[in-house]
């Protein structure tokens, strides 16, 4: 030890901080910590960091720097097949870097312990967690938490889930996941916000500031991991890790700009991801990864493979075994080493042989020394463990009303017949059915962190406290899944015995998520039938939707005369759908996602492109269905409100403009209707002639507004030509003199137009 210290005096600068827990350690930290402020965006960083990394490179050994790419998950929890179970040894051995699956002052203080305290350089280590939606205060999944269409909102649950975990010791997790998706049999679904990229890149940016607060160095952050990059949401057939095949186009306009909005936001890690494109594996893809993401977006963090996926391009036929996975993964441009141990393995060998070039591997070290570095963790490994704050900060009140709160914009009101919702407070007699009305285990959905089920607030609890006066009558009806009948006749019997029913529905919490893919979206199971067997009382019924994905409604919408869409929506779940029931909350969500009449439309999406032959009543020949009509049952952009809504004809500031010019569109929003509510009002256009196709329509703004029963607000955007272009035949993203249309209204359907020219 003394003649390593020896070796790095001379990078000892005259200014220091002792280190709480490794003090003998002091002189490899000083080598990163010289800057006495604070770093906030990594983009901003100057060129003292670069010298201090490159004088850390220089006394490493290879060992060293390869161990600095390897990242083992602890056996606390399992996100995926376990493969080792000496994880601490390989820590004590400086093969790992990073650790995943642990969680606690206690035991990550253990572990810091192990490198800092047992490795000749005592390089700190990064600590990551599955944070998706919430850590131990669950908020709604993020496709229920992308129908409040509420950014800051969504920012907040972010910055919550931030502050409950890295008082846990966490400093990295592995979202946000901003997969473009329109197939709902893709349980994956679930984690992302929905079908469409410009709504998708809002929300992946607002995800990237609640994490990381624009401030990494702040030990209440949490550095934020986008994922999976690229084009994850579009396997063939719905199915999980399944191939997708697309073209370029198609992943620069819709599937690329959520990963590109999260790295302009600062993000510091990139996940890669499990497909493969244009016939190579993300993993192995230096298109992806290299030439657009680290050349092109000049991404300056590190790129983390997803769990052994390295290992996984042997059975995807792109190389023949482990050693070739391991040099194509490091040649395209992958830092760290997910799970497979590969890079631990083999690279050594792969560099002496001249398969990988040294600069590969200390470009990778480089860049996750960075993000240490701006963590803060060599100026102290220890900053984020503090007991104090791991018991004051987590589950608090006030994060659980802000559950609540999430949870009921997140809401999305499908139908409300003969204005059924909101239920009466002087409703004599209610009775709540279904196997979802007190199922705590299936409230937080999928990717549920830490949350603890046993604190989760019930719609069956929810309505009690709700409606006191009220008789409360409960049967279970049925399993989520099975073909059992059994409660069938106690629930009719209860049913008829209520003035009303509130059938609570859908998926159990497994059936959407990672390897959750359904080759079905119906209800599972014998749920419908019940619903059909219920509505023999004769008395009205109120569905209420629990679940993952988009599913197949047709049957309900056709036979019920309320439905609410409350997705999964976490601890205060119960609170929430009970507020919206009561109109203790005027629900204001809107579809991420269009809910196809069945499953043979899919995939589905309002922004379709036309046909040479597009659907016509007086053609036989245009592009159509014998048995539906083409559009979805549900709408992207759709969700009704206990009030009403109506809009004027567009103003357009001109009709036309330049390109360096902006057109401002106005409109006015009146509440018409007999109680105050919210409504997201969304601008869409389209360009009418290309030099390639364009969409019929494409969101392109919105705005949440608040309106008093006969308030009336004009309503401005401003559109600039930024927002207009798109990839031409030249594939230059650009816009494009000619004539436009604008849209604006309520849902992607149902819109009011202009027309607008853009002139050179």
């Amino acid at each position: 030890m003394r003649s390593f210290t020896s070796l790095i005096n001379s990078y000892i600068p005259t200014k220091f901080a002792m280190l709480r827990k490794s003090w003998f350690f002091v002189p490899l930290f000083f080598i990163l910590s010289t800057c006495n402020y604070p770093v906030h965006k990594y983009a901003s960083v100057d060129s003292q960091i670069d010298k201090k990394i490159d004088s850390l490179l220089s006394i490493m050994t290879l060992e060293e720097k390869i161990g600095q790419l390897t990242l083992f998950t602890s056996d606390w929890d399992v996100t995926g097949p376990t493969m080792r179970s000496n994880y601490k040894d390989d820590i004590k051995a400086g093969k790992t870097g990073a650790v995943f699956n642990a969680f606690g002052v206690k035991y990550l203080t253990e572990l810091q312990d192990l490198a800092v305290k047992n490795t000749r350089l005592g390089i700190p280590l990064l600590f990551g967690y599955d944070v998706i939606h919430g850590y131990k205060t669950i908020f709604p999944i993020p496709l229920g938490q992308a129908a409040s269409w509420d950014l800051e909102s969504i920012e907040k649950s972010e910055r919550i889930a931030a502050i409950e975990a890295t008082a846990e010791g966490l400093n990295w997790t592995f979202a946000p996941m901003v997969d473009v998706c329109r197939d709902p049999r893709w349980g994956r679904i679930s984690e992302g916000a929905g079908e469409d990229p410009y709504l998708g890149s809002q929300i992946s940016a607002a995800r990237v500031n609640g994490f990381q607060n624009h401030d990494l160095y702040a030990n209440n952050t949490l550095m934020a991991c986008v994922k999976h990059y690229a084009a994850y949401g579009d396997p063939i057939a719905g199915r999980d890790y399944n191939t997708v095949d697309m073209s370029d186009r198609m992943l620069r306009e819709v599937y690329l700009p959520p990963y590109k909005a999260a790295v302009d936001a600062g993000v510091g890690t990139v996940m890669s991801s499990f497909n493969e494109f244009d016939g190579v594996p993300a993993t192995g893809n230096k298109y992806l990864l290299k030439d657009i993401l680290k050349r092109e977006w000049d991404f300056k963090g590190f790129v983390v493979t997803d769990y052994t996926s390295i290992a996984e391009m042997v059975p995807h036929g792109i190389v023949a075994d482990e050693n070739g996975a391991g040099e194509l993964a490091l040649n395209a441009g992958v830092d760290m080493d997910m799970q497979s141990g590969i890079f631990l393995q083999y690279t050594a060998q792969s560099i002496k042989e001249g398969k990988v070039n040294l600069r590969e591997v200390d470009d990778a070290v480089s860049r996750i020394l960075r993000m240490k570095y701006l963590l803060g963790l060599f100026e102290d490994p220890y900053r984020y463990f503090d007991e104090r704050r791991e018991k004051e900060l987590v589950m608090s009140e006030e994060n659980l009303e802000f559950a609540r709160s999430l949870a009921s914009k997140s809401i999305v009101l499908l139908k409300n017949d003969r204005t059924l919702l909101p239920l009466n407070k002087n409703t004599k007699a209610i009775a709540v059915i279904g196997p979802l009305a007190k199922s705590k285990s299936d409230m937080n959905g999928c990717w549920a962190a830490q949350g603890d089920a046993a604190k989760n607030i019930t719609l069956l609890e929810a309505l009690k406290n709700k409606f006191p006066d009220s008789k409360i009558l409960f049967a279970k009806g049925c399993e989520i899944d099975g073909i059992y009948k059994g409660g069938f006749a106690e629930a009719l019997k209860i049913a008829k015995a209520a003035d009303i029913i509130i059938l609570a529905i859908g998926e159990s919490a497994g059936m959407s998520g990672e390897a959750a893919s359904r080759s079905s979206i119906n209800l599972p199971g014998v749920q419908q039938e019940l619903a059909g067997t219920l509505l023999s009382a004769g008395k009205p019924m109120v569905a209420v939707l629990m679940n993952g994905r988009p599913l197949d409604l047709s049957w309900l919408d056709e036979h019920v005369p309320a439905i609410i869409e409350t997705w999964f929506a976490g601890t205060r779940a119960g609170d929430a759908i009970a507020d919206v029931l009561s109109g203790d909350y005027n629900p204001s969500g809107k579809l991420p996602v269009s809910f196809p009449r069945n499953l043979g439309q899919v995939p589905i999406f309002y922004s379709v492109k036309n046909t040479g032959r597009p659907n016509s009543p007086d053609n036989n020949y245009g592009s159509r269905y014998l048995d539906v009509p083409n559009t979805p049952l549900y709408p992207f952009g759709y969700g009704l409100s206990y009030t009403t809504f109506s809009y004027s004809d567009i103003s357009l500031s001109s009709n036309k403009i330049k390109p360096d010019e902006k057109l401002i569109v106005s409109v006015d929003v009146t509440n018409t209707g007999k109680y105050d509510g919210t409504e997201i009002v969304q601008l869409y256009v389209r360009d009418l002639v290309g030099s390639v196709t364009r969409p019929l329509k494409e969101l392109k703004d919105f705005k949440k507004i608040e309106l008093k029963m006969g308030q009336t607000k004009q309503i401005a955007f401003e559109l600039t030509t930024d927002k207009l272009k798109f990839y031409d035949i030249n594939m230059k993203f650009t816009v494009e003199p000619g004539e436009f249309f604008v849209f604006v209204g309520t849902n992607s359907a149902d819109v009011k137009a202009a027309k607008f020219e853009i002139i050179q």
